[in-house]
């Protein structure tokens, strides 16, 4: 596919000419010029010889037919994304930017929004300045700053990367967490490495704490015994999200404490629920419940009302329209995605208008 100028968004300021060459997963870049922005295709993963040399195409590309000598390269905070080596590999100052900060200033930027936004950045992984697997995060981010006000309660991804496209994982993660471990191997006894998983997550062998949304999903989606082991990384969660016909709240089902969101007694429920219908909507409406009491927190102490939904877990319609609604219920203005990806098709967008705010 022949390299393509995509979107333009017009920005709620003119910027220095960026690059920003996005994230590794679902790649776009971005190169703005004055007040817009302009957005490559999606390249795919950066992981195969076609996708990088697409990536790379498309920086030739939009530089060229746009006229445009960037004076700086925005980047991911992940120092082994192809994007990044390339990013550092210019002669041009690089700015690292933080995965759900750009997400959350995606948001903004195409909503042509300038000034502080409460970021709620739902998605599978995100590298944080700590080195943490981030993924459910409250930010209060204003141009090139960014802080974290809270996060999701950690959970272990036993098996690292695997554990996204084997739900059961993240399921057993949540039992071992009850101080149920012993039930894991005989919840799964047809999958060889349950027997051995309660001393896996016992000993914390491989098994990175994560903050992730998307794989709060999928243990929610192992716990109700949908696609234990999945075909692709986001099957199990699209299934659960088709089964919800009206959101159900569970009372009690979250705890929020230091900025913490919590929602093990949500997932102890659903491990005794057989009724995967049922166990769709008390996750769906418990979620959105509690995100939405963890925005009005946050808001009351920041003086900030406007919330950017960012992240691949608001492509989910149920999630994104009823936590929309739930919080202008609490006044509060939700934005999210219009013409963009709210997930890492969109990323680039966030990364140049951080970038191009920030000091070099």
């Amino acid at each position: 596919m022949a390299p393509t100028i995509a979107h333009t968004i017009r920005l709620p300021r003119a910027l220095p000419p960026v690059l920003a060459v996005g994230a590794f997963l679902k790649n776009t870049v971005c190169v703005t010029q004055g007040d817009l922005a302009h957005l490559s295709a999606v390249h795919g993963d950066l992981g195969t010889p076609e996708a990088i040399a697409a990536f790379e195409s498309s920086v030739q590309f939009l530089l060229e037919r746009l006229g445009v000598t960037p004076t700086r390269v925005a980047h991911d905070l992940h120092p082994d994304f192809h994007s990044t080596r390339f990013a550092l590999s210019l002669d041009l100052p690089a700015v690292a930017v933080q995965h759900h900060h750009a997400h959350a200033a995606a948001i903004a930027a195409e909503h042509g929004h300038d000034g502080p936004v409460l970021g709620l950045s739902l998605d599978g992984f995100g590298l944080g300045p700590d080195n943490g697997a981030w993924g459910g995060e409250l930010l209060w981010c204003e141009g090139p700053r960014f802080t974290r006000l809270g996060h999701l309660a950690l959970l272990a991804q036993p098996g690292g990367d695997k554990a996204a496209r084997e739900p059961w994982r993240m399921a057993a993660a949540a039992l071992h967490r009850l101080g149920r471990g012993a039930e894991i191997a005989t919840r799964w006894p047809h999958l060889p490495a349950a027997a051995l998983l309660a001393t896996v997550l016992e000993r914390g062998v491989n098994c990175p704490a994560t903050s992730s949304a998307g794989r709060l999903f999928d243990a929610a989606c192992g716990l109700l015994g949908i696609h234990p082991v999945a075909e692709f990384e986001g099957q199990a969660p699209m299934t659960l999200e088709s089964l919800v016909r009206s959101p159900r709240v569970l009372e009690g089902g979250w705890s929020i404490e230091a900025g913490i969101l919590d929602c093990l007694p949500l997932l102890d429920t659903l491990s005794r629920c057989d009724d995967a219908v049922l166990g769709a909507e008390l996750f769906h409406g418990t979620l959105i419940a509690a995100l939405g009491e963890w925005c009005r927190r946050a808001a009351a102490e920041t003086h900030c009302r406007t919330v950017a939904l960012g992240g691949g877990c608001f492509l989910n319609r149920v999630l994104r329209q009823g936590l929309a609604a739930e919080l202008a219920r609490h006044g509060l203005a939700a934005l999210a995605a219009v013409s963009l990806s709210p997930g890492d098709g969109g990323l680039s967008l966030g990364q140049a208008f951080v970038a191009g705010q920030a000091e070099v």
